[in-house]
């Protein structure tokens, strides 16, 4: 799988995180005129504003986490790619992790038992499926 297509499937759009830091920046900057607004007397006014600025802080950092794991349960594991080598005359057979250039029928190494050339006679993708996860409810 090439790069290309991994990010793509890991990629957040950038509106929805402009979206998040803009909510994110006025809940802060409601805050500070809260502050302000209860130095000045105005305890209605600030208590509305500290409502509003917890609220929009609480929400643009629970969506930014979503939105982040989101993107860890998205990635795409590759799996390992496995390449069988077997020896003509004897049989002896050999596993190893697949290498660049490899292809089936290729003569590789010579056999550890008879030193004859061994062939590589299976490339193959091993599949290994994750646990499920229990509901929580």
């Amino acid at each position: 799988m090439s790069r290309a297509t991994q990010s793509v499937a890991t990629k957040v759009s950038s509106v929805v995180l402009l979206i998040i830091f803009v909510t994110l920046a006025l809940s802060l900057s409601a805050l500070i005129l809260a502050i302000q607004a209860y130095s000045y007397g105005n305890d209605v006014v600030a208590a509305y504003l500290i409502l509003l600025g917890f609220v929009g802080v609480a929400s643009s950092t629970y969506v930014l986490f979503q939105t982040r794991k989101r993107i860890m349960r998205l990635r795409i594991e590759t799996q390992p790619i496995t390449t069988t080598i077997e020896c003509k005359k004897c049989g002896f057979k050999s596993v190893r992790e697949f290498q660049r250039g490899d292809y089936i029928f290729k003569e590789v190494e010579t056999c550890q038992k008879c030193n004859e050339k061994m062939l590589i006679t299976a490339i193959y993708r091993e599949v290994r499926e994750k646990g499920k996860e229990a509901f929580p409810y």
